[in-house]
């Protein structure tokens, strides 16, 4: 399956792709995206397995990553959708897992809602029950997000990325 395009307001959705390698690599190498997200900035060599892991998971699972297009300029902004990286957390077992992650330049803006609500619609017509996902405690823009989305917190766990606060969405 190949990621199908979604519109919001103001982004674009659409399969990761070689055209966005460049502007993806220079994100994830930024110290402020990488914070909440493993605290590390990822060289290229890093980034690059998991470019091809987040665009793989649409052939495997039928669900994955997706690119966030500017609608107004092209430019990349994140990326994020549903996942399964069999990171070892029961709480997330045979349930995709939503995240999402914005370049600097796009926070405080809205736009992590905008597209987390336009992926969560996607699967919640593809009729996925639930939706799970895993922030760090101390992330709290994305714990708002996570809040405006649907979701709510079930548990707390320790991980490869250190302590995760760990949210649920049922399907509306």
């Amino acid at each position: 399956m190949i990621a199908p395009t979604i519109h919001t307001d103001r982004l674009i959705l659409r399969a990761l792709s070689l055209e966005d390698w460049a502007a993806y690599a220079a994100a994830w190498a930024d110290p402020q995206m990488t914070r909440f997200i493993g605290g590390e900035p990822r060289p290229a060599s890093v980034s690059w397995p998991k470019f091809c892991q987040a665009a793989g998971l649409w052939a495997l699972c039928g669900f994955g990553y997706w690119s966030f297009i500017d609608r107004e300029t092209g430019r990349f902004l994140g990326n994020g959708g549903l996942a399964r990286f069999e990171r070892g957390i029961p709480h997330l077992d045979g349930i995709p897992e939503a995240g999402w992650a914005f370049v600097p330049e796009a926070w405080g803006r809205g736009l992590a809602t905008e597209a987390v609500g336009g992926f969560l619609h996607w699967a919640d017509d593809q009729g996925f029950p639930e939706i799970r996902c895993i922030i760090a405690p101390a992330n709290a823009p994305s714990i708002r997000v996570a809040g405006k989305t649907g979701f709510t917190q079930i548990d707390e766990v320790e991980n490869e990325l250190g302590v995760s606060l760990v949210f649920s969405r049922k399907r509306p």
